[in-house]
């Protein structure tokens, strides 16, 4: 069935007269969904935070571990509006370390200026920058978020790799990781690498870092894979170019119902729950082995 063609006038927010800050903060209360990020739960709203002020939403992703620290702003972005997000994100990482934090601002308006100088932060800072479009629809209003920038790949998911300069990040022990993300995943964690092990020659060790546990061989200083553990799930990762076809095995571990993709830096990454172990077990095992084989074919 054709679809109709509607004309929808776009909302100022800002200066309306019956919409506030406060009413759209409700209606993403209402709808997390809505910001895009995933499946979120609340954890507070207008959270006062000492000497600071107040942080509009506060949301957590249970299966990454991750916290969102979301400032809203019904106008243009202005040079407060970043500093105050910024601000925000940077007390609660401070105060709660052990999940990952992301600084989320929400503007009516997200002017190149200041995306530019966003972008330049975000090379350190993990942030989302969404702009919000009000429309309206025949005497409907419309919310769409729409997402301008997303440094959130660049943050510490690459710590343990080799900068240019040779250096890496700063090593851990395995009581970090209990501590962190509890013994079930990391008993997970060590049935991959024995898996991995099943075909490495020479054998691999697990390298504890701050970001991941790392696979390598003894002496060396390049990775061969590794695992990313978190709360819920051990994300298995490979270099997408161990592969001959990356998208193949993509759509293969996606048909066995895990969540597989193709990160930036061109990394294939895979989240597996312990629950599910036993029956994804087979093309776990698969795909670790070709990832093994084709780093060390390399």
């Amino acid at each position: 069935m054709p679809l109709d063609f509607t004309r929808a006038d776009r909302l100022l927010l800002k200066k309306h007269p019956e919409f506030s800050e406060q009413w759209i903060q409700q209606r993403i209360i209402d709808n997390l969904a809505i910001l895009g990020l995933g499946d979120l739960d609340l954890i507070a709203s207008e959270k006062v935070l000492p000497k600071a002020g107040r942080l509009d939403l506060l949301l957590h992703d249970d299966q990454l571990n991750r916290r969102y620290e979301v400032e809203l702003m019904l106008g243009k972005t202005d040079p407060s509006h970043i500093i105050r997000c910024i601000e925000y994100w940077d007390i609660e990482r401070r105060r709660y370390p052990a999940y990952d934090h992301v600084a989320v601002l929400v503007a009516g308006d997200i002017t190149s200026r200041f995306l530019n100088v966003m972008a330049l932060l975000a090379g350190s800072i993990p942030l989302i920058a969404i702009q919000l479009v009000a429309l309206q629809v025949e005497g409907r209003i419309v919310l769409h978020f729409v997402r301008v920038l997303d440094q959130t790949e660049l943050r510490s998911d690459d710590e343990y790799e080799a900068s240019s300069e040779g250096t890496a990040a700063p090593d851990t022990d395995r009581a970090y990781w209990e501590s962190r993300v509890g013994s079930e995943i990391m008993k997970l964690a060590d049935k991959m690498l024995a898996i991995a092990n099943e075909v490495a020659q020479p054998v691999l060790e697990a390298k504890y870092r701050k970001a991941v546990v790392a696979w390598s061989v003894n002496g060396s200083f390049f990775n061969v894979g590794g695992v990313m553990p978190r709360k819920l799930t051990a994300r298995v990762r490979f270099p997408a170019a161990s592969f001959t076809s990356p998208e193949e095995w993509i759509t293969r571990l996606v048909a066995e119902g895990l969540d597989a993709q193709i990160k930036k830096r061109n990394r294939i990454v895979v989240d597996v729950r312990p629950a599910d172990f036993d029956a994804s077990q087979q093309i776990v095992r698969e795909f670790i082995h070709a990832g093994v084989q084709g780093y060390q074919e390399d």
